[in-house]
Parts: C-alpha cells; sequence; structure tokens
C-alpha cells in the first residue's frame, strides 16, 4: 500500500525515501518533486517496493454505471486532460510561489481521509455541484459556491449586474477517483457554465487510482 508519508511519521519516512528514490525515478531525469503540503514541504518520489500493490478500494475492475461511469478522454471543449507530469509541475509551480494556481482534490472527506496528493487542497465537488437544471437548489449554495469563487479561486462578481469576471482568477487542476469518477468532470462543467475560462480549467483523469497506480508519494490528513 503506496500512502506514505502521514505527518507523524514524516521526516522518517522521507528519510527512507530519498534512499528508495535512487532506484525509481519518476523519469529518466526527474528524481524528486518538492511541494508544499500544509505549511511544510515534502518530497514527491516513487517507492522502490517492487511488490508494492494498490490500496484494496482501487483494485476493483468493476462498478456500477450510473454513477461510476467512464469519462471521456476531454471533460469538456476547452479543458486540457493532463497526466503526473503535469501535476507535479503545477505543484512545483505552487511551491516556488506561484500563487496562480490551486490544484484541488474534488473527493468528498471520507475519500480524502484515505489519501491525497500533497499540495492539493479539498473542495467537495457537492460545494460546487449545481443539479441537472444548471441551478442551485438553495440559497446556501449560493453563497457557498460564491465565496469559494472569490476567496479561493480569485473570481470577482459585480455588485450591480451579478456579472462574474475571472481576469484575475486563478487556473485550477482538478480531479478525483480516477477515470471511472464524474465528480471532477461536473464541477468543470459547473465552473465553465458560470464563465470561467475553459483555458484556465485543467483536468486530471487519471486521479488517485493512477496517482497510487504509478508508486507516487501520496499523504493521510
Amino acid at each position: 500500500m503506496i500512502i506514505r508519508p502521514t505527518f507523524a511519521l514524516a521526516s522518517l519516512l522521507l528519510i527512507g525515501q530519498f534512499a528508495q528514490a535512487e532506484d525509481n525515478k519518476i523519469t529518466p531525469t526527474l528524481e524528486r518533486v518538492d511541494v508544499s503540503h500544509q505549511g511544510t514541504t515534502l518530497t514527491v518520489t516513487r517507492g522502490a517496493d517492487r511488490h508494492a500493490t494498490l490500496p484494496e478500494m482501487f483494485q476493483k475492475t468493476e462498478r456500477g454505471c450510473p454513477p461510476f461511469c467512464v469519462q471521456p478522454m476531454q471533460a469538456l471543449p476547452g479543458v486540457e486532460t493532463i497526466g503526473e507530469l503535469e501535476v507535479l509541475d503545477y505543484l512545483s509551480r505552487i511551491h516556488q510561489g506561484d500563487d496562480s494556481i490551486l490544484v484541488i482534490d474534488s473527493r468528498t472527506p471520507d475519500w480524502v481521509m484515505r489519501g491525497t496528493i500533497p499540495g492539493v487542497v479539498n473542495i467537495p465537488w457537492n460545494r460546487l455541484n449545481t443539479d441537472p437544471s444548471g441551478s442551485l437548489q438553495q440559497a446556501g449554495e449560493a453563497e457557498d459556491l460564491g465565496q469559494i469563487l472569490t476567496e479561493q479561486f480569485g473570481a470577482s462578481q459585480d455588485p450591480s449586474s451579478g456579472q462574474w469576471r475571472f481576469e484575475n482568477a486563478k487556473t485550477l487542476v482538478l480531479f478525483c477517483n480516477g477515470i471511472w469518477c464524474a465528480q471532477s468532470t461536473a464541477n468543470l462543467k459547473t465552473l465553465a457554465g458560470f464563465g470561467y475560462p475553459v483555458d484556465k480549467l485543467k483536468w486530471y483523469r487519471g486521479g488517485m487510482q493512477d496517482w497510487l497506480s504509478v508508486g507516487l508519494t501520496a499523504v493521510k490528513p
């Protein structure tokens, strides 16, 4: 099971990771990537245990559809689909001080507690989701979404017209559990429906299942 390091043992496990990294690089020229996670620096590497397997929760090959339907390669026109190396690049840029990027774990907290990518922010998908008609069911939901758009994403709203503006909005990278998870896809469609520029929206389609399948460091809150 490749979930490393936990916060309690981070310093000890990182030492072990450095020793392993030489035996299993991320790419031929990339051994590790430093990321910022909850005020500390963590290092993403690949494990070197040749007998490691996926956590049981990601070993299923058959899931009921709906809701666990295979997602298309493109979430919607204009939104770039990215892989692990691009996610690492975005996390590295954040670590180096680029505050124009946000990498978002769209899963609910119960899933995040089982392990997530270091350096990401958890915004559960249902806080950004709209119903099938494209509207929010309660006033509180609209207020919550508006707060996320302004305080976390950097958007602004014209008080007189209610029109959203995204000139200074962050580039968002969204992911969830894997290619069978529609949560981040739904969020991307919601954001685009509000006018969020699609060139500022990125989708890590493989999500946690792919991240763990290649042995990259994950953390538990």
